[in-house]
Parts: C-alpha cells; sequence; structure tokens
C-alpha cells in the first residue's frame, strides 16, 4: 500500500479504536433499561449499534423489538438515564487494546501531533482518556458534540484538521469502523482502520480504507518504516 502524500499528523478515534469499551456501554445501557422496565440488550448487539454517538446508540436500543421510533418524552428520560449512569461507569468496564498506548507513544516520538475525534460526548471522552492514561498523547480532543455534525460527515476531520493546522490529505485517519472511513475520504484524508473495533458487524476490510492493521502499534511501525512498502495488513 503505498500513500501520495507524507503524513504530518494523525487523528484517532477512541472506542473500538484505543480503548475497547463495551462493557461500558453493556454497564450503562443495563442501568437505563433497567428504570425503564426493559430487558437487557446482549454484549453482541450493543456492538452492532455503537459508533454513531450516544444519541444514536440510545434511539437504536429503543426501538429494539418495538414498532415506530420513541416518542422525544422517552428518549428525553432515557437519555438523562444514560448520561448518570454512564459518568458513573466510564471507563471501570474497558480496556487499553494492546499496542494502543505503545503505538501513540511511537507516533508522537515521530514528531506527529496527535488529535482524538470521537463521536462519544467530550463529557464521556476527556474522563476515559484520563482514566486509562491516554490523554496526554493528544493537542487535542474533540466529541460527537464539539461540532456541528458527527462522523460519518467529513466535517469534524476537517475542523480537526484545521486545529493540527495540517492538511487533510498529510492527515491520516486512524479508526476501526466504516464511519472512520468515510469522514476521512468525503474530508480528503488518508484512512486505516484497526481490526479490533465495532464496525457494526462487518469486517473492516470491506470499508474502504487505504490499510488494515491489528493494533495502533502496527500502524506506528508501518509509518516509521515508509508507507511506500508494502504491507502484509493491506
Amino acid at each position: 500500500m503505498t500513500l501520495p502524500q507524507p503524513i504530518d499528523a494523525c487523528i484517532v478515534d477512541l472506542d473500538g479504536t484505543l480503548v475497547d469499551t463495551l462493557g461500558d456501554f453493556e454497564a450503562a445501557l443495563g442501568e437505563m433499561l433497567a428504570a425503564l422496565g426493559r430487558a437487557p440488550v446482549p454484549r453482541a448487539r450493543i456492538a452492532r449499534l455503537v459508533g454513531k454517538g450516544s444519541e444514536h446508540l440510545i434511539r437504536a436500543v429503543l426501538a429494539l423489538g418495538r414498532a415506530g421510533a420513541p416518542d422525544e418524552a422517552l428518549l428525553a428520560r432515557a437519555w438523562a438515564l444514560y448520561q448518570r449512569a454512564y459518568l458513573r461507569v466510564n471507563g471501570r468496564h474497558s480496556a487499553v487494546y494492546p499496542g494502543a498506548a505503545q503505538g501513540l507513544r511511537a507516533l508522537r516520538d515521530q514528531g506527529l501531533p496527535l488529535a482524538c475525534l470521537t463521536n462519544k460526548p467530550l463529557a464521556f471522552a476527556r474522563p476515559l482518556l484520563a482514566a486509562k492514561g491516554l490523554d496526554g498523547f493528544f493537542g487535542h480532543v474533540f466529541g460527537g458534540d464539539s461540532f456541528a455534525r458527527r462522523k460519518p460527515d467529513p466535517l469534524p476531520l476537517l475542523e480537526t484538521c484545521k486545529a493540527l493546522g495540517t492538511a487533510p490529505q498529510r492527515t491520516l485517519m486512524v479508526g476501526d469502523s466504516s464511519n472512520d472511513a468515510a469522514a476521512a475520504r468525503a474530508a480528503g484524508c488518508p484512512v486505516v482502520l484497526l481490526r479490533h473495533g465495532y464496525n457494526h458487524g462487518e469486517p473492516v476490510e470491506g470499508a474502504g480504507a487505504d490499510a488494515c492493521f491489528d493494533s495502533v502499534a502496527e500502524v506506528a511501525a508501518w509509518l516509521h518504516n515508509g508507507p511506500m512498502q508494502e504491507t502484509r495488513s493491506t
């Protein structure tokens, strides 16, 4: 795999890319659903629903097994319940993926500025990064509520490139799903995806990335060795 331009900076997703947060989602959604008198949702189903922001996740969960979309009053109550639950459990049932911290350190040591861009609300993202010891790697952290639109819209990536002071075509998106790939393509950023994430239950190889890897550490090694080289992960 080759890249047409050198890489000047990296934008890195959070859930499914740096941290396996399915346990946090499961716990927070379980509390919310119990308060609403509903049954919990299996973790495998949650894995297919995450990635487009908390509001989308709540809407999707409330719609499971029901005819029609949930009404706004129910959504408001569910959102309040979910927020309280998630802030309480944030980071307690999650784990940093192997190679994530090492990869971020290696990217930083290569002189690449890093920004974290997630669809998770910023009030959830910052404490999670701090709890997992990853916050120090990033000069910027943006959440799903930082801009007018979320990934897969290109706006968050374009705004993050502005914050980094880099051109999109020289800013690598590191993510785990088709949302990240679609946003990067629309923004003009190169993109690589990690296989251990939450790509709606689908293999990431079909998401349209420039390459797929097993860890952030592999991404860093690939960039260090030169993206003009072929890699077994393409």
